[in-house]
């Protein structure tokens, strides 16, 4: 995939933009100082259009630093307010790919968990049942593929909770490959997870339309471009 903001636009209005993000890549600044792809953006949009001084950028919803696919920003803080308050009222469809360690039991499914998040650790415990503190985390998947060590899995999310995909995966058995953190057998290069987020559809804020938004997965995820090639 070409690394330029240029070639990873999948979506472009007035209003918003939605990029192709890299594993690997930080979606806002945080303490290891990397650029992160929303300055990245907003220095697309400065030079694109011309705009003198600062230029508005607004992060929608976030992806995990190891995870690629769909991310959304605003151009405009009317975007941004109205696309916030469609993630809050769950009107902001995601769906993810996964390869996964192993095989599933259950070809498809809805998993119901309970999260705890610890903040020193960066990580989420899952629990059956509900505990204090914790957040209800609810997802369903199905099955795309399955190999002798590896499966891939299409995630669809109810709720957006803390590393939710990896911990509830991982939970039943099926830690995502790479995912040393919850529990993946070893390491992907360069440190990233076989996670991505593949499709978001909403209904514009404005423009009140149907978006729906397909990301190709990186090329170095074989098993997801099978899938892609199988899919379409």
């Amino acid at each position: 995939m070409e690394t330029t903001i240029e070639n990873r636009i999948l979506y472009e209005d007035n209003h918003l933009i939605i990029i192709n993000k890299l594993a690997g890549e930080i979606a806002q600044g945080d303490k290891t100082g990397d650029e992160p792809l929303l300055e990245k953006v907003r220095a697309y949009l400065k030079k694109r259009y011309q705009k003198p001084g600062n230029v508005f950028c607004g992060l929608v919803h976030r992806l995990d630093r190891p995870v690629s696919g769909c991310i959304v920003f605003a151009k405009t803080s009317k975007g941004l307010e109205r696309m916030n308050a469609l993630v809050k009222n769950r009107e902001f469809s995601k769906i993810y790919w996964a390869i996964v360690e192993g095989k599933p039991e259950i070809e498809e499914q809805r998993l119901t968990h309970y999260l705890q998040r610890n903040e020193k650790l960066n990580k989420s415990f899952v629990s059956a049942t509900e505990k204090k503190d914790s957040q209800k985390a609810e997802l369903n998947y199905r099955t795309l593929w399955v190999g002798d060590h590896y499966s891939l899995l299409e995630v669809t999310l109810h709720t957006g909770r803390h590393h939710q995909i990896r911990a509830q995966l991982s939970f039943i058995g099926l830690p995502i490959k790479g995912d040393l953190k919850y529990g993946a057998k070893r390491s992907n290069a360069g440190g990233n997870i076989s996670l991505h987020a593949r499709q978001i559809a909403f209904i514009h804020p404005v423009t009140k339309k149907e978006i729906t938004v397909l990301a190709p997965p990186p090329t170095s995820e074989k098993l997801m471009v099978h899938g892609l090639t199988s899919e379409e």
